[in-house]
C-alpha cells in the first residue's frame, strides 16, 4: 500500500516530468482550486486498522487524481478519542478550520469574502446504496457543525465491473482477458453478485452485473447477503438455467459487510468466492468523480 505521508526517509522522490510540447502533449491534470471544500470519505462498519489502511489507500489515489485535494477520513462508528475519528467530528473540525483561516486572514488585514459552497463533501465508501448506512451518514452530517454536501455512492459504474472481473481472475474464477488463447479450468459459468443493503442495493448491483456479464460472457445475477436465503435462491436459479460451476463475486468494498456474511453465503450457495473490491485503484478515481459531481465541477479524471 502506498503511504499517506509519502516516501520513507532515504527513498528516491519522484520528480515531475517536463511538460510535453506540441500537438501530442498530454493534457495537464486538474488541480483542486484553493479553498475548495474537503473531501471526507465516510467509512462504514466497525473501525479497524485494516479499514483505515484501505481508506488511506483510496484517499492517496484520490489525491493523485486531483492534486491539492484536502481529503479526510471519517468513521461512521468512530470515536474522536481514538485513532478512528467519527464522521461528525471530522466534519466539525473541517468547519472550524475554515473559520479559523478566515479569522487569521482578517487579522492580517486581508479582505475575506463571505464563504460560498459547503465546508466539505462527504463521499460514502459504498459500492451501492444501503438505506440504513446512508441514513446514519446523513445523521452524522446533521450532528456536525459543518455545512456539508452528501455525494452519491460509488456505483453502479463500469470501473466497478472491471474491479469485480479482476478479483474473480485473481481467484482463478474467470479469465483475465477473454481475448487470450488459454482457458482457466476453474472459471465459473455463473456468477452470484452479492451485495448488502436490501432490495434497492440488489437492483443497483444488477446494473454493474450486466456490465460484468458482458465482460465474462456468463450469466450474472445479484443477491442480498443480508437477506436470509437470497444468495442460495439466486444460486439455485443459475443452476436451473444451466450453470454448473458458480462463483460468488462480492459487490463490496469491505468495511460495510459484517464478519461472517461471505462465509455463510458461500456455504449456502456451495460455491467459491473472490475477494472484496478492497483498495482497487479505480475506487479513488470514483471518489473524486463523485466529489466533483456533487460540486457541479468538471474533473477530467472522473471521465476515465
Amino acid at each position: 500500500m502506498s503511504s499517506p505521508t509519502g516516501p520513507a526517509n532515504g527513498l528516491p522522490v519522484r520528480m515531475p516530468r517536463p511538460r510535453q510540447t506540441g500537438r501530442h502533449r498530454r493534457p495537464e491534470p486538474a488541480v483542486a482550486p484553493e479553498g475548495a471544500p474537503a473531501l471526507v470519505l465516510a467509512v462504514p462498519g466497525a473501525p479497524s486498522a485494516a479499514s483505515r489502511g484501505l481508506a488511506e489507500e483510496i484517499i492517496s489515489i484520490g489525491r493523485s487524481e486531483l492534486p491539492g485535494l484536502d481529503a479526510r477520513i471519517g468513521f461512521l462508528e468512530g470515536d474522536d478519542a481514538s485513532a478512528f475519528p467519527s464522521l461528525s467530528g471530522v466534519l466539525s473540525a473541517v468547519a472550524g478550520e475554515r473559520v479559523a483561516r478566515a479569522e487569521f486572514a482578517r487579522a492580517a488585514g486581508h479582505e475575506v469574502p463571505a464563504p460560498t459552497g459547503p465546508d466539505a463533501v462527504v463521499v460514502p465508501l459504498l459500492a451501492g446504496p444501503d438505506a440504513d448506512l446512508l441514513r446514519r451518514i446523513r445523521q452524522a452530517l446533521m450532528d456536525s457543525s459543518a455545512a456539508a454536501e452528501l455525494a452519491d455512492v460509488l456505483g453502479p459504474h463500469p470501473l466497478l465491473a472491471e474491479g469485480l472481473h479482476v478479483r474473480l481472475s485473481e481467484a482463478g474464477l474467470a479469465r483475465a482477458d477473454r481475448a487470450r488463447l488459454f482457458t482457466v479450468t476453474t472459471a465459473a459459468d455463473g456468477i452470484v453478485l452479492a451485495t448488502t443493503g436490501g432490495e434497492e442495493a440488489v437492483q443497483a448491483a444488477g446494473i454493474t452485473g450486466m456490465l460484468l456479464a458482458a465482460r465474462l460472457a456468463v450469466p450474472v445475477k445479484a443477491a442480498a447477503l443480508d437477506q436470509e436465503g437470497s444468495v442460495a435462491a439466486v444460486a439455485e436459479q443459475l443452476r436451473r438455467e444451466g450453470s454448473t460451476l458458480l462463483a460468488l463475486a462480492p459487490y463490496l468494498i469491505g468495511p460495510e459487510a459484517a464478519d461472517g456474511l461471505l462465509d455463510t453465503a458461500c456455504k449456502e450457495a456451495d460455491c467459491a468466492t473472490a475477494e472484496v473490491l478492497g483498495a482497487y485503484g479505480a475506487l479513488g478515481k470514483l471518489a473524486v468523480a463523485q466529489y466533483a459531481a456533487a460540486l457541479g465541477i468538471s474533473q477530467d479524471a472522473a471521465a476515465h
